[in-house]
Order: C-alpha cells, then sequence, then structure tokens
C-alpha cells in the first residue's frame, strides 16, 4: 500500500523492483552527503533539488547503512524503518511491509462507539510478542481496543516513549517490525483495534541529528516545553511527519494514532492537512480514528478530521473530588468542583473559554459535541507516572468512591480509557523511566525531582531525593504490572466489577451511542449531580452521581427507567442518594 504514495519528497528507504534499494536524505545544510553501507562500501549521494541527496544502490533487504555528512558525521537515517540496535547504531532496509502475509486481511476495524481503550506501555511487557499473550484476556474482559505508547526508536531500552527520535522504526528492543505487525494481526483476529501513541511535537534530547543538517526543521521563534518548535511551514517536514502517520495506518495496518500534545504544535494547517492525508488515503469502508491530545481544548478540530480527545478536564475534577487533592493544575478544579463536574458531565469540557488559575482563558465550546467525542480516563501514563511515586488512584482514594467513578468511566456515553493493571485494582507504582546516561541522566534525575519543588511534601531537598530516580532499572522493574494478581482476593472483586460494566455497555450503551447528545446536567448538592444523555435511539441515560460524605436530595423520577447499575446497595430511601455512589438508569423510547 505504500507503494500508493507519491514519491516526491520521500523520506526513507525504498525498495526498488530490481531488488536495489533507493535512498534518500532531506539535508539542505550539508555541502556533501555519503552512503555508509557497512561492511561493503561509501557512496557518494547525488544532490537534487530542494536540499535532497539521492542515490540508487546494489543492496536490498538486510542492509546496514548510514550516512556521513561533510566526511566528518555518521548519522542514522531519520527515517529508518529498523534499526541494528540504540539510535546511534546503524540503520536496517527492511522488506517486511511487501512480504508480510497478513492472517487477517479483511479486517476493516471498527466503528468508534464501539471503542473501549485500554492504554499500554510495551516494554513492561516484555516487548510485542510477550504482549501478544495477554490480548485474548483483554478482548474477554470487553475491552475493544489497546492503546500503545510510543514505541518510536529512543535511546537506550527503558523509557516512555516520549524521547523517540526516529518515528518511523519501531524500538528494537521491543521486538521487530515483523514481530509488531503479527501483534496487530492477532489483535485483529481477537476483534481488538490496536492504536498507537505518535509525538510529533518534538524530538527527545539524545539521537537527533537533524538540527546540524537540516537546521530548518526547526523553528528559534516557536519554543515548546522541550525546545525549538517544528517548522511545519516546510513542505519536507510536514510531509515527514504524514508519511509515518500513513505508514503505520497502511504498512503496519494501526487502527488509529493517539497525537501526543498538539497544542504544542501552533500550526493548525497541518493538523487539518494530515487528518485530510489520512481519511484520503485509508481504504473505502475501513474505520480509522485519529485522537488527540490538547490542553487547549480545541474542539473544533473535532468537526475537521479528528474523531476525539482526551478529556483531560473530566480527569482532573474527578480526580480532585475523589482525593481533595489541590496542587498544581488540580488546583483549577478543586475550587468549585461540584459546578466543574456537572459541566464536564453535561458539556463535555470544563474549561471552554473560562480563565484557569493563571488568568488565562482555555478552551472552546463543546455542549454541541456528541459524547463520544471525549476519551474519559481515570488513570493513564501522566496522570499516574507524573506523580512523584506513580501512586496508583486505588491506593488514594476512598473504595466506594472509587467504585461509583468507574461507573461514571464504563456507563457514560464517553468513550472509556483504562490504564494498564487498573482493572483488577494493582497498587504496583507506575513510574517515569529512562534509560539515559552521563550528564543527560544527571540533568533528567535532577529535572525530574525539581519539577515537585513548588509541592509542600517536597519544599526541602533532602526529601525531593526519595523521588526515584529514571534511570535505575529498579524504576522501571517497580513499574512492572504484576499480571498474576488479577485472580488473589482484593484484585479479583476489582476485576469482577469492570467485567460486569463493561458488560453492560456493551448490551446496553453501546448500540445506542450513534446519534447520543449531552441533555445537561444539574447540582443536587456537594459533589453530588444529576446528568442526562439522549441516546441514538430516543432512549435517555441518567446519572445520579454522588462522590460527597452526605446524602443528597433526589428529584422524583420516572419509574419506567430501568436501573442499569447502581454501585452500592440500594437505600430505602428513594428520594435521597446515598455519598459516595453512583446510579445509572436506562429510560427506553415508547
Amino acid at each position: 500500500m505504500q507503494k500508493q504514495r507519491a514519491l516526491i519528497g520521500h523520506h526513507g528507504p525504498e525498495l526498488l523492483e530490481d531488488g536495489t534499494t533507493r535512498f534518500r536524505l532531506w539535508a539542505p545544510d550539508a555541502q556533501n552527503v555519503s552512503l555508509i553501507v557497512v561492511g561493503a562500501q561509501t557512496l557518494p549521494m547525488t544532490a537534487t533539488e530542494e536540499g535532497w541527496y539521492s542515490i540508487d544502490a546494489p543492496y536490498g533487504a538486510g542492509t546496514l547503512y548510514r550516512f556521513l555528512i561533510d566526511d566528518e558525521l555518521h548519522v542514522p537515517d531519520p527515517a529508518s524503518r529498523a534499526q541494528a540496535g540504540d539510535v546511534h547504531a546503524p540503520s536496517l532496509v527492511v522488506d517486511t511491509h511487501d512480504n508480510y502475509l497478513w492472517r487477517n486481511s479483511s479486517w476493516l476495524g471498527r466503528p468508534w462507539h464501539e471503542t473501549v481503550l485500554y492504554e499500554t506501555h510495551v516494554g513492561l511487557y516484555g516487548g510485542f510478542a510477550e504482549m501478544e499473550k495477554h490480548l485474548a484476556g483483554l478482548a474477554d474482559l470487553g475491552v475493544t481496543a489497546i492503546e500503545l505508547m510510543p514505541i518510536a526508536e529512543f535511546p537506550g531500552d527503558r523509557n516512555w516513549g516520549y524521547d523517540g527520535v526516529l518515528p518511523y522504526a519501531p524500538e528494537a528492543a521491543y521486538g521487530s517490525p515483523e514481530e509488531l505487525k503479527h501483534l496487530i494481526d492477532t489483535a485483529h483476529g481477537l476483534g481488538l483495534m490496536v492504536f498507537l501513541d505518535v509525538v510529533y511535537n518534538h524530538f527527545g534530547p539524545d539521537g537527533n541529528y537533524l538540527g546540524r543538517y537540516a537546521k530548518h526543521f526547526f523553528r528559534h521563534d516557536q519554543q515548546t516545553p522541550w525546545g525549538d518548535g517544528i517548522d511545519f511551514r516546510r513542505r519536507e517536514v510536514r510531509d515527514f511527519f504524514i508519511d509515518n502517520a500513513l505508514m503505520w495506518l497502511m504498512d503496519y495496518r494501526f487502527d488509529g494514532l493517539r497525537f501526543d500534545a498538539v497544542h504544542a504544535i501552533p500550526d493548525r494547517s497541518f493538523l487539518t492537512e494530515l487528518a485530510e492525508r489520512v481519511h484520503t488515503t485509508v481504504e473505502p469502508g475501513r474505520h480509522v480514528h485519529l485522537v488527540l491530545e490538547n490542553e487547549d481544548n480545541r474542539s473544533s478540530l473535532l468537526t475537521q478530521g479528528f474523531t476525539a480527545q482526551w478529556n483531560d478536564d473530566g480527569h482532573n475534577v474527578l480526580h480532585a473530588l475523589l482525593t481533595d487533592e489541590s496542587q498544581g493544575y488540580y488546583a483549577d478544579y478543586h475550587q468549585d468542583a461540584t459546578s466543574k463536574l456537572a459541566r464536564f458531565l453535561g458539556e463535555g469540557f470544563v474549561y471552554q473559554g473560562q480563565n484557569n488559575r493563571r488568568g488565562e482563558s482555555r478552551g472552546e465550546p463543546s455542549a454541541h459535541l456528541s459524547p463520544t467525542s471525549f476519551v474519559l480516563f481515570l488513570q493513564n501514563h501522566d496522570q499516574t507516572g507524573n506523580r512523584a511515586f506513580g501512586d496508583r488512584l486505588v491506593t488514594l482514594a476512598d473504595a466506594d468512591a472509587l467504585r461509583a467513578a468507574t461507573a461514571v468511566l464504563l456507563l457514560s456515553p464517553m468513550v472509556p480509557l483504562l490504564f494498564m493493571g487498573e482493572e483488577w485494582g494493582s497498587r504496583q507504582p507506575f513510574l517515569f523511566f529512562t534509560s539515559h546516561h552521563g550528564e543527560l541522566a544527571d540533568a533528567v534525575r535532577e529535572g525530574r525531582r525539581n519539577e515537585f519543588a513548588e509541592f509542600s511534601e517536597f519544599a526541602d531537598e533532602a526529601t525531593r531525593e526519595r523521588i526515584p530516580d529514571p534511570n535505575a532499572v529498579s524504576t522501571f522493574e517497580q513499574s512492572r504490572p504484576d499480571f498474576g494478581a488479577q485472580t488473589q482476593p482484593g484484585h479479583a472483586e476489582w476485576h469482577a466489577l469492570y467485567r460486569q460494566l463493561l458488560s453492560i455497555r456493551h448490551a446496553e450503551i453501546v448500540p445506542r451511542l450513534p446519534g447520543s447528545a449531552f441533555l445537561g446536567c444539574s447540582v443536587l448538592g456537594e459533589a453530588a449531580v444529576l446528568a442526562r444523555w439522549q441516546l441514538g435511539d430516543g432512549s435517555q441515560l441518567r446519572l445520579e452521581l454522588n462522590l460527597g460524605e452526605q446524602a443528597a436530595p433526589l428529584p422524583a423520577s420516572s419509574s419506567a427507567a430501568q436501573l442499569l447499575f447502581a454501585s452500592r446497595a440500594l437505600d430505602a430511601t428513594p428520594d435521597q442518594l446515598p455519598p459516595r455512589m453512583a446510579k445509572l438508569y436506562l429510560e427506553k423510547a415508547k
């Protein structure tokens, strides 16, 4: 399918029909570029238009190669399809995209409203092949899509993946391109979609040489938290990332992409062009979904080719109510939390143009969107791993309140996302980990600890030194979920709850989701609300939620509504909603 795409401006090696390979590199700031074929020869490349260098060389799949810049700097291919080792190792020519025989070649994906996401870190499973062994259990639970944290080649072999520098190459420590394809193929055979988290807003600090020979890849006048912004005004830069998205979707058959921190991509036209290119390239009838992480709450993007957005607002207000935490960004949600809970459940985003704690306007109106435009979660890699000690929510919240919030997660019309281990109440931390070395390792360790300097419990340096070193192997090992705990006492009950709720979701909610809409949400009392949604078949879904410590009064409701779930035993007083409880009712269309 890759051959159907135009090769003008094409990044990366191209296997030709005669068994040779066309190597190309955009290096407008290089005086000369040569191809180094490892164990063979060094060949000068021809300078062509707009800063491109190219050569057709008599080498095929399995060839190890590097580029030599100005006779002094050896670099990997920035569009390497695989690495022989780490980011500084030679790149590898692969032919897996043409030769892999798909067992589920007729798979066209699943419609978005059926989605139940499960976010995972491949490295903590032991790689692509090991993770494949867990897919059947997830499908049996009621998960319909797994979402892989970034797998693009990063420095070292332990990393969250957001430090990637070779976005086209699957991380060698996780397995080969063929093993990644086999994982996706197996998932499709089980009815599971596979999503990939991609990072198009920055490159990692180790192994990125683009600034040396293609300095216009970046722009100094726009800064991100990770340094100079990427210059999406350049056609070559846009194509680098758009072709990357198409590679994952067409060559690897991913069912969707999650775009990390697009608020750090100021060029909105790049995002809309990317979405348009994806939708015009994929086969007719195939379901492909594009999901945003966007702190700016730009709801208008959700009508311009993007399917949904991670709803950090929803998580943040639920977390503040469950834990009473108010430091950092939770300060924006802790104050007047009940009305913000109502706005989130009744309209999608909390911030739709209102000012945050810094006096900055944030967000766009969202009530007109479908509830399925929002991905809701109680935990994810950020919200767990960016805590100093990677605390799981089950260790921070009252169990009854957490069960009530879990009912909201899995039975509301928003699309739910689970974080690995959540479904059995895992208490193991998920920590921030990397495998940097030398001065960079020191800088990352100190930077990580200094992030918490403004928090009262980490005010002194000695306390901050207790925060785990991201580069220590033990930090990575502590983060491995104990998959064997699912059937143990205390964990089995959580697992049974998730199974029950997902069964209800698939039977009663999912078939009615197309065409659903917000109907608003009213406040019942402190931390207590009543939300309603119109479902596509004319039914109404009603949520009675009380995360507070006192009972809340309930208005009279229709006796015809069917109780789908109550997170605690029903109280004998029908006009009161007990504390730390959720009830969901379905009133079917007449």
